[in-house]
């Protein structure tokens, strides 16, 4: 069937267009290696996750800030997002991606030397990514136009001015694209070296659990302050009432694809110092779980992996604080930074948030303090620096880097000599702070969590940095939300305190009773549903943080409007003097209304087809 080329990006451009693929059309399924590239095109429009250039996620909420010119997504992190060419606009590549994945749709039949079993299996794929492109538009413009086939030549104008429809059709029309596309996926790829990166079964399940857990998140589940979006037509576009039965789904959904993953030997990961040079401790150990739970490739963790995102490189390299290396024209720099919130956020050694720990001082953190050689593999020996950064939990010191913290990697673990640990030196013309040639960090914290720890610095002029590909599902982030879910479904239990503390354990805290009962001032806060609640999602943001998480939660809990209208504070980085360095300083005085979890359909959109209505605010 002839198709037109994606028309719902402009409308007004229907008459206009003469596609200019029909020709190829019929040439790409005439045989199974031109229908195998046409599949490898629909994989093409896979964001580039995890990259300053194309995730908003990254440093478009309140984790991690950078110099404004060097991020983009920054201006809508400061409140700069319009509905003029809108930043981030993903409505045009999304759509022209589901285009493709309808023309390979409508035309695989026809491919003559096509195996059965691999031609259900392609199909299964291209209904997959269909379902994704969907979801990935649906969290950021809300309800939008479902392209379930292609329009004909001949359609006229009126067809191709598509309606918005309503956010849960758009949810179950997702869902059943992952329910017809699961069972002819694998279970696993038997290829690595050929097929990374191609979706199998525990994928498809996972992102389903991921999509029902959205689904039922108060920002598409009863959203009340979306009352007045209406389609064209008058019809709601958002249900006003809570369903209960979409967290029982999500919970069904999350705990589906977490048998499956594990019946595939998905496990959380834990390094292994089996082949290690040089003998760890178990608080290093520890600290190389955790990042390499992200860092190392296709790890035992890994779900799903974005193969599309071919810059972590570069990311890994405006993030290593290592002074004064520049290769072909890039730095390491350390200018992607975490925020002083984000520092907070993570808990004090005894596992619970450090204004509930009532043998830490909470009132003091901004004071400073000795290190002295018990706390040589997190701090060095000697050194002073915040109160903050001391008896903090693990995945503190394995995602954050500070001025006076050990930074473990760059290819040095010998861990029985304190002298011979890498720490960073952040105060105003110290090797890694503010005031010398070059970039830095903004807020006074650096990114350890995203840095392969096996990078290496071979001479003043050579970092040697190993890529990998972006985790966009991991066995942790699919434990939380079904944590989550049942939480939502039936309150607290053993289910539930279960799975959290599985990743409590390999972060080496203790289980979620013992340490409220035994340090927090709030000792039944695990006990309760709004506490559980409060528990689950700042343990997200802990074990997430950094990788393109934070942003969309925060979105569907509908907490974005506390988080992001707090300032974003650093340190003092202008001064050189301990008591002065440590005076904490505005960067950013954010803002964030309720019009500002949905983009902005760009105008030139609304004016081609006036039944795409805009969203509330814009």
């Amino acid at each position: 069937m002839l198709v037109v080329l994606t028309v719902i990006s402009s409308c007004k451009k229907f008459l206009d267009v003469v596609p200019d693929n029909i020709a190829t059309i019929d040439n790409a399924f005439t045989m199974r290696s031109q229908a195998q590239k046409f599949l490898f095109t629909c994989y093409s429009f896979m964001p580039k996750s995890g990259t300053l250039a194309d995730d908003p996620a990254m440093v478009g909420g309140d984790e991690l800030w950078s110099i404004p010119e060097r991020a983009a997504f920054l201006d809508m992190a400061m409140g700069f997002q319009r509905k003029i060419d809108p930043l981030g606009d993903r409505w045009t590549p999304m759509y022209q991606g589901i285009r493709d994945c309808n023309i390979f749709l409508e035309n695989i039949d026809n491919v003559p030397d096509l195996k059965t079993e691999e031609r259900l299996r392609w199909i299964a794929e291209v209904k997959f990514l269909k379902a994704f492109y969907h979801f990935s538009l649906v969290r950021m413009y809300g309800p939008i136009p479902l392209i379930k086939t292609n329009l004909p030549i001949s359609a006229d104008v009126n067809q191709v001015k598509v309606f918005r429809e309503p956010v849960d059709s758009c949810f179950n029309y997702i869902t059943q694209l992952l329910d017809e596309a699961a069972p002819a996926l694998p279970l696993t790829i038997l290829s690595p070296s050929t097929e990374a990166g191609r979706t199998t079964r525990p994928i498809a399940l996972s992102l389903k659990a991921k999509v029902l857990v959205t689904a039922a998140s108060p920002l598409f589940n009863g959203n009340t302050d979306q009352a007045n979006l209406k389609g064209a037509d008058g019809a709601s576009l958002f249900n006003l009432t809570p369903s209960l039965a979409k967290w029982e789904a999500a919970a069904a959904a999350c705990k589906e694809a977490i048998d499956l993953c594990e019946a595939q030997g998905l496990k959380l990961y834990k390094y292994n110092p089996a082949f290690q040079q040089y003998a760890l401790t178990d608080t290093i150990i520890t600290q190389l779980s955790i990042r390499n739970s992200v860092a190392e490739k296709w790890n035992s963790e890994i779900i799903w992996a974005n193969t599309q995102s071919t810059t972590v490189g570069l990311q890994q390299l405006v993030s290593t604080w290592w002074d004064g290396l520049y290769l072909d024209g890039t730095t390491t720099r350390g200018e992607l930074s975490p925020t002083l919130k984000i520092a907070e956020m993570f808990y004090s050694q005894n596992g619970v948030p450090i204004n509930e720990d009532k043998t830490w001082d909470y009132s003091g953190r901004y004071g400073v303090r000795t290190a002295v050689n018990a706390d040589k593999l997190y701090i060095r020996s000697g050194y002073v620096t915040a109160k903050l950064h001391f008896d903090r939990e693990p995945r503190f010191y394995a995602d954050l880097g500070f001025d006076g913290g050990v930074f473990y990697g760059q290819g040095r673990y010998d861990d029985k000599n304190a002298s011979n640990l890498f720490y960073i030196e952040g105060k105003f013309k110290q090797k890694n702070g503010k005031g010398k040639y070059g970039f830095n960090t903004v807020t006074g914290y650096y990114i350890k969590k995203l840095i392969n720890f096996q990078n290496v610095v071979n001479n003043s002029n050579d970092y040697s940095v190993i890529d990998y590909p972006y985790p966009l599902l991991r066995l942790s982030d699919l434990y939380l939300l079904y944590a989550e879910a049942l939480n939502e479904a039936q309150g607290p239990g053993t289910e539930v305190y279960k799975y959290v503390d599985l990743i409590r354990a390999r972060a080496g805290l203790k289980d979620l009773k013992t340490s409220w009962s035994t340090y927090s001032t709030n000792p039944e806060k695990p006990n309760n549903q709004d506490g559980m609640r409060a528990i689950i999602k700042q343990e997200r943001l802990i074990e997430l943080s950094f990788e393109s998480q934070r942003f969309w939660d925060l979105r569907r809990w509908k907490d974005s409007e506390r988080e992001l209208n707090n300032p974003i504070k650093g340190w003092d980085l202008s001064q050189t003097t301990d008591a002065a360095y440590y005076r904490t300083t505005v960067v950013f005085n954010q803002s964030f209304g309720t019009k500002d979890y949905f983009w902005p359909i760009s105008d030139n959109n609304i004016t081609g087809n006036r039944n795409l209505v805009q969203n509330l605010g814009w």
